[in-house]
This record gives structure tokens, C-alpha cells and sequence, in this order.
């Protein structure tokens, strides 16, 4: 490698780290808005926030790293015109091909990077992400349970506990149950007025986990009933012990499907129809995101190569070079297009995964036509009539 190699190469590698960490975490604050939210208004505490971002994170690094490359490539390249250094390459010799070598090998780099992430990272953060997301729809003490507050589970349901000891007690409880019963549900016009209310209480209670979903093992209490009927009735019961099913109450997600994003690649690429129709699924949506783990870090390797080879085409300019930076941007924006596409295609028929390397190959073939014509002279136009005749 050239010193020249090196150089271009330091300067790439430079503002690809700078480009990526500025939109890692312009991404990242952007969606930990939303799961700050999420998660703290769900009880959670702030070391359970700092862990789903930080299993967010290689995701989110996978997304940005075609742009930050391509960004990158586009600062590098302009600055280097800007400052005569492309025109004194050329004018030792060196042809846009040869200039494009420490480029190629940038782009190796990112896309190596991407494979890692997209094959190896990703999906170990997506598994870890779907269990402690089971866990936590699990956790119905953090998620409901909160001391002198009323709390709503669901629809119909309104929950008040005064005080939850450190053994996990619930001290005089409230619950009023107005849910429609699902049998009636679908007669019943919507706003209606529920047709039964249940109410609650009990000096201690304790939720205990249950076959199928947790159980709320309520003691010295009663239940208070109204039936709206006519005359309307009301009947209370009074209890040692009683419990009660909070499968209705709390959806608590016992039952955990995995989810595409989890499995290798190699399970992917089997297809195992087993596999398949437990996760509820297509062998198109594993094809898809099998191949997407491959071509998708190819856009990393194209993307930059497809910068250099829009910028070569201008001359030297102390203004920049705007207009080629403007056309690289819409070569880009047109692959995205063609690979978002070919997604789809795929998604409809698994036997077209072949269309996946589709905006792979073409930005491969644009930066060749694009390099090869930056190197063929540049025609100047035949001076007219009326400068000859002045020249004379």
C-alpha cells in the first residue's frame, strides 16, 4: 500500500468513526425517547433502561454504517479536490481506478464490520432483547403493582393496594372488575354499560404464579357484586381466602415466540418447516432475512465506491464539488429504492431471493461505468467561425 493508500485510507477511516458515532446517536436518543417512556412508566428501573439500549445498539449500528461510509467518502473526496490534492495525484499519473484502491479497501472494511454485525451481534442482542422483554411482561410486582396509587391493567379494571411490604404482601387491596364478559362482547354496542360489577377487597393478599398465568390469593375480604338487571341486585360474599385468575387482568406474555431477527443465518438459510410453522411464519421471511444479512453489507463495500466514482467525474473546483456530491446522493437514494424493492419481491416469492443482490450488483456496476468514464478525455468544444476570424 501506497503512502498515498494510507493517507485517503486514515482520512476515511477518521470521518467514517466520526460520522458513525454522530448518527449512532442521533438514532439512538431517538428511540430511547420512547422506551424511556416505556419502560419507567412501566415501573422498571433505570438500569433496565441502560440495558435494552445498550441491546439496541448493535442494530442500530448495522443501520448507519452504509451511510456514515458514504458520507465519509463524500467529505474525504471534496476536501482532497478542494485542496488540489486529486489534481497533483492525476497529474503524476495516477488514473481514477488507482485512486479508487484505498476506497475499495475502506469499503472492504465496512462491510466486513457489517457482516460481524448483521450475522454474529445482531442477533445475540435481538435474543437477549425478546427474553428480558419476556421477563419484564412477567414481572407483574414492577409492571401494576404500586403503593398507594390506582391503577388501571386494563380496560374495566381499577386497582388501589395501600401499602406492599418488603416480603411482597399487599396490604388492604382494592380491585373493581366492570370488564365485559367475552361471550357478550360481540352483542353488546360499544360504550355500553357492563352488565355485572365486581368488587374486591381484602385486608392481605399475595400473587402467587399459577399453570397457566399469576394468581391473586386474596384473604379476609369480601366480594361485592352488582348486577344490572331489573330490579337491579347487589350481593355480597364474605371470605377467609379466595383466588383469583389474573389471566383476564394482566397480559403477562408467558408464552414467548421467537422471532425471526433471533436465528443464525444458518438456521435461516435451512428453512426447516418445522421451524417455520411454530414461529408462525414464511420460509420467504427467513429467505429474506438470510440473504439480507449478506447483501445488505455489500451496500457498505458499494456505497462509498459509488461516492468516489460520482466525485471523479468533476474537475477542479474551489467551490466544491456540489453538483456530484447531489448526483452521488441520488445514486444512492436510488439503490435504497432497489433494495427496499427486491425485498418485497422476496417477501412475496421466496424463490426470487436471487433479487436481494440486485442494488449490490448495481451500485458495483455504476462505480465501474462511473470511474471508466472519468478517465476518457474530455473533449474541448471546436473553436466557431467568428473566433477564427478574430484570431486571424
Amino acid at each position: 500500500m501506497s503512502r498515498f493508500d494510507r493517507y485517503l485510507l486514515s482520512n476515511l477511516l477518521q470521518l467514517f468513526g466520526f460520522f458513525s458515532l454522530v448518527l449512532v446517536a442521533v438514532y439512538w436518543v431517538n428511540r430511547a425517547v420512547g422506551l424511556f417512556d416505556q419502560l419507567i412508566g412501566d415501573g422498571q428501573s433505570a438500569l433496565v433502561f441502560v440495558e435494552f439500549s445498550l441491546l439496541s445498539l448493535p442494530n442500530v449500528i448495522r443501520l448507519v454504517l452504509p451511510i456514515s461510509a458514504f458520507a465519509a467518502c463524500l467529505y474525504a473526496v471534496n476536501r482532497l479536490a478542494q485542496e488540489s490534492e486529486l489534481v497533483v495525484m492525476q497529474a503524476t499519473g495516477f488514473s481514477s481506478m488507482r485512486l479508487a484502491r484505498p476506497v475499495l479497501f475502506f469499503g472492504l472494511c465496512v462491510m466486513a464490520m457489517q457482516l460481524v454485525l448483521s450475522n454474529v451481534l445482531v442477533p445475540m442482542a435481538q435474543t437477549r432483547l425478546q427474553e428480558r422483554s419476556a421477563e419484564i411482561n412477567q414481572d407483574i410486582t414492577a409492571r401494576f403493582l404500586n403503593e398507594g396509587r390506582f391503577m388501571h391493567p386494563s380496560n374495566g379494571v381499577t386497582l388501589y393496594i395501600r401499602e406492599i411490604t418488603p416480603l411482597g404482601e399487599l396490604n388492604d387491596l382494592f380491585l373493581s372488575d366492570e370488564r365485559i364478559p367475552e361471550d357478550m362482547a360481540e352483542d353488546m354496542a360499544e360504550g355500553a354499560t357492563p352488565p355485572v360489577r365486581s368488587i374486591y377487597t381484602a385486608r392481605r393478599a399475595l400473587i402467587v404464579r399459577g399453570v397457566s398465568a399469576p394468581q391473586l390469593v386474596m384473604l379476609d375480604g369480601s366480594i361485592q357484586q352488582l348486577t344490572r338487571e331489573t330490579p337491579p341486585r347487589v350481593s355480597i360474599t364474605r371470605f377467609t381466602t379466595f383466588t383469583l385468575d389474573l389471566s383476564g387482568i394482566v397480559q403477562t406474555g408467558a408464552d414467548r415466540r421467537k422471532v425471526v431477527d433471533e436465528l443464525s443465518t444458518a438456521d435461516l438459510l435451512a428453512a426447516d418447516p418445522a421451524q417455520i410453522e411454530a414461529m408462525a411464519t414464511s420460509r420467504a421471511a427467513f429467505l429474506e432475512e438470510a440473504h439480507s444479512r449478506i447483501s445488505t453489507p455489500m451496500l457498505g463495500l458499494v456505497a462509498p465506491l459509488v461516492g468516489f466514482a460520482a466525485l471523479m467525474l468533476g474537475g477542479f473546483s474551489r467551490f466544491g464539488l456540489w453538483r456530484q456530491i447531489g448526483f452521488a446522493v441520488l445514486l444512492i437514494i436510488g439503490l435504497q429504492l432497489v433494495n427496499t424493492a427486491a425485498s418485497g419481491v422476496v417477501l412475496r416469492n421466496a424463490a426470487a431471493w436471487p433479487v436481494m443482490y440486485a442494488a449490490p450488483l448495481a451500485g458495483g456496476v455504476v462505480a465501474y461505468a462511473l470511474l471508466w468514464l472519468s478517465q476518457q478525455p474530455r473533449r474541448r468544444p471546436r473553436p466557431g467561425p467568428a473566433s477564427e476570424g478574430a484570431a486571424a
